[in-house]
């Protein structure tokens, strides 16, 4: 995967390209479709395709208290970027000295001198430049004078349009499902597995503890159906998944996403990077009292696993 951070990273004599640009937090299906477009012209044209992003997010530079959660991290977001058709990804450092940009100085620096645009996707709803002065008219009138084309993209979904604000709300109320069908893929987080309280070893349901402080969307307290990937090997296993505190016994301090993987009790993940996807919610969660109530329930919560799984 090509991850540019910076405009001087990107190599002078890359050609002519193809380009998106946008923030693509959690590469939705409306992203997707700007992409492809992109992508169908790349072939015909021998272009590269460039995905242009922002890291951070530019509402954490301008207005950090309103600055939305992450649905992904930059190199998670880079390697769906590329999943879904670029050839490269370059994030642009944003800070305050960008944000003055006018939008000529913008289109000029990034599509201009650094990536050679010769074809700009955007989304229809597209702006940029200093107080997002640019919109996609002005985008197309300045590349019709530096030999570019400009095409916008219609949002897409419906009867609610696609984006990552919608996929945040479905997370923070626990529809995964929804989530999931804005993506066009279950909605995903990922961590690097820690020993745990071994509870579930115990109890014969060993989980893979990942802790949430490091992440950003967490679905709500509960239980889902999904899926367990190691990183390392791209090894994944249908998994039962508890995000909360574990309310059963006490003392358990901080908050994890816990991932039962179905019939396996050999599973050695101790300080392996996980992604953990998120499929359907199955339940809230409940503190019970006792062990054998707690055992009986999270049999049921394997088998509403495997049904939803289709397994």
């Amino acid at each position: 995967m090509t991850l540019w951070h910076a405009l001087d990273e990107v190599p002078a004599d890359l050609g002519r390209t193809a380009v998106v640009i946008g923030n693509f937090d959690g590469v939705h299906r409306g992203h997707q479709h700007v992409l492809a477009t992109a992508r169908a012209r790349a072939d015909t044209d021998g272009l590269t395709l460039v995905a242009v992003t922002f890291a951070p997010h530019p509402m954490a530079v301008l207005r950090p208290e309103h600055a939305p959660t992450t649905l992904t991290s930059l190199e998670h977001r880079a390697e769906l970027l590329v999943h879904y058709g670029a050839d490269a990804v370059l994030a642009l450092p944003f800070d305050r000295e960008m944000a003055s940009w006018s939008a000529d100085d913008f289109a000029q620096r990034v599509l201009v001198d650094a990536l050679h645009a010769a074809y700009v996707v955007v989304g229809a709803n597209f702006r940029y430049g200093q107080k997002a002065s640019g919109d996609v008219g002005c985008l197309a009138d300045f590349g019709a004078g530096h030999d570019f084309e400009v095409t916008a993209v219609p949002l897409d979904g419906g009867p609610q349009v696609w984006s990552s604000t919608y996929v945040r709300t479905c997370i923070a109320a626990g529809d995964v499902a929804g989530a999931a069908e804005a993506l066009g893929r279950p909605y995903a987080v990922r961590g690097v597995v820690v020993q745990g309280d071994q509870r579930g070893r115990e109890l014969g349901f060993p989980t893979a503890n990942v802790p949430t402080e490091a992440l950003d969307a967490v679905p709500p307290d509960g239980v889902y159906a999904g899926w367990l990937t190691r990183l390392d090997t791209g090894e994944r296993f249908p998994a039962a998944i508890s995000v909360g505190t574990n309310p059963t016994f006490e003392g358990v301090v901080g908050r994890r996403v816990e991932s039962y993987v179905l019939d396996r009790t050999d599973l050695e993940l101790y300080g392996v990077e996980v992604q953990v996807e998120f499929v359907d919610h199955l339940r809230g969660q409940v503190a019970y009292t006792g062990v054998d109530p707690l055992i009986e329930q999270i049999t049921a919560d394997v088998e509403d696993t495997r049904r939803v799984l289709e397994l």
